[in-house]
């Protein structure tokens, strides 16, 4: 059984107020011969000190937040693991704060971390847009207003705060360039032959599906294409799967893009479990990268996740002042065997009928 700070005390023949300041850091003046009898009979009595009591004296918590969009989305989960890499070495402790991308969600976890005297927080999702296609709605952009002040308020009190995609708040930001990201993996689907194409967003109002729309369009009307074919999603397995069901029912496109590898893989097991060949009838590609992007070959673009992670930790635990500023990292296009070339249009694709098409029609 670990003993007392009292015991420490006794044995080490000082008051337990100095033995406390020695043990949590305290800068009130302790000689250099009593800190190293206080830690001498610590350490034979098995004596920890409090983290939260050293928290008090020396005011650092040894805390980061991590505030994420969607906790159990393979995007978040690589960069929550790079913060968290570089959070555990340095001794800190890494809290994870889903907000199901809601703005007032986001406003009470940065709030409840700066209770917690939290040294830093990185924001790793996008912020709301205020106009242009998918733009917020006036509550959320709001709520954005309050959010903004709020980290204004808490880097005032000295909170280190890191955006890893656009916000409408000043800080440093470690971020990719998404329109470039989705024009080039575009591009990359036109360059194939594809000419109609079809393109599942990220959900409205979100500064990385704005971008990312954006990019797709762009890379459209450079190939001459009509970028007509857009269907809102959300980020996620099921929208993208609700878009294929919708595409199975007739004539198929060329190719289906969509805004994350989640909503992609989504369209590429909807479709093939409706009997459809990819990429031999229709190419599918995503963007992220994920690591089940991977297991099912899917094209993509590779954007730095679990690095822009580890770069915002590093950026909170950093001595030095705090700057807003931004570092844009590279992507990289990784083409997989989800996307090939377009076939002749001599073989026009007949509308098929299966239980998932059956299904549809039967809504």
């Amino acid at each position: 059984m670990a003993g007392s700070l009292a015991e420490v005390a006794r044995r080490a023949g000082v008051s337990v107020a100095t033995a406390s300041r020695a043990l949590n850091g305290s800068r009130h003046p302790v000689s250099d011969e009593i800190r190293e009898r206080i830690a001498l009979a610590a350490a034979e009595v098995g004596y920890a000190p409090s983290a939260i009591a050293q928290a008090l004296v020396t005011r650092k918590s040894r805390i980061i937040g991590v505030i994420v969009g969607d906790i159990v989305d393979p995007y978040f989960a690589e960069i929550t693991r790079g913060a968290e890499d570089v959070a555990r070495r340095a001794g800190y402790l890494t809290i994870v704060c889903n907000t199901d991308r809601a703005p007032a969600t986001e406003l009470a976890y940065l709030r409840l971390l700066h209770d917690y005297r939290a040294e830093g927080v990185i924001f790793a999702g996008g912020g709301q847009v205020a106009a242009g296609a998918g733009s917020a709605s006036a509550a959320q952009l709001s709520e954005g207003a309050q959010l903004s002040e709020a980290v204004e308020s808490v880097r005032a009190d000295g909170i280190r705060v890191v955006s890893l995609a656009a916000r409408n708040f000043e800080s440093m930001r470690v971020t990719v360039d998404d329109r470039a990201a989705s024009y080039d993996i575009t591009s990359y689907v036109c360059s194939l032959g594809h000419r109609r194409v079809c393109y599942v967003t990220g959900p409205p109002g979100l500064s990385t599906s704005a971008a990312r729309l954006a990019g797709f369009q762009a890379a459209m009307a450079d190939a001459g294409l009509s970028a007509d074919e857009v269907h809102p999603g959300e980020f996620d397995f099921l929208s993208g799967q609700q878009v294929a069901l919708r595409l199975v029912g007739r004539p198929l496109p060329d190719a289906v893009i969509c805004a994350n590898d989640e909503s992609a893989i989504g369209v590429l097991t909807t479709l093939r479990q409706a009997g459809v060949d990819i990429p031999g009838e229709v190419s599918v590609a995503g963007l992220d990268d994920t690591r089940v992007s991977r297991f099912v070959d899917l094209t993509t673009v590779s954007v730095p996740m679990y690095e822009r992670g580890a770069i915002a930790a590093r950026h909170i635990l950093d001595a030095g002042p705090s700057a807003a500023g931004d570092l844009v990292l590279p992507h990289r296009l990784v083409p997989r065997g989800t996307t090939a070339r377009r076939r002749s249009s001599g073989s026009k694709r007949q509308r098929r009928e299966t239980p998932l098409t059956a299904a549809t029609e039967a809504r």
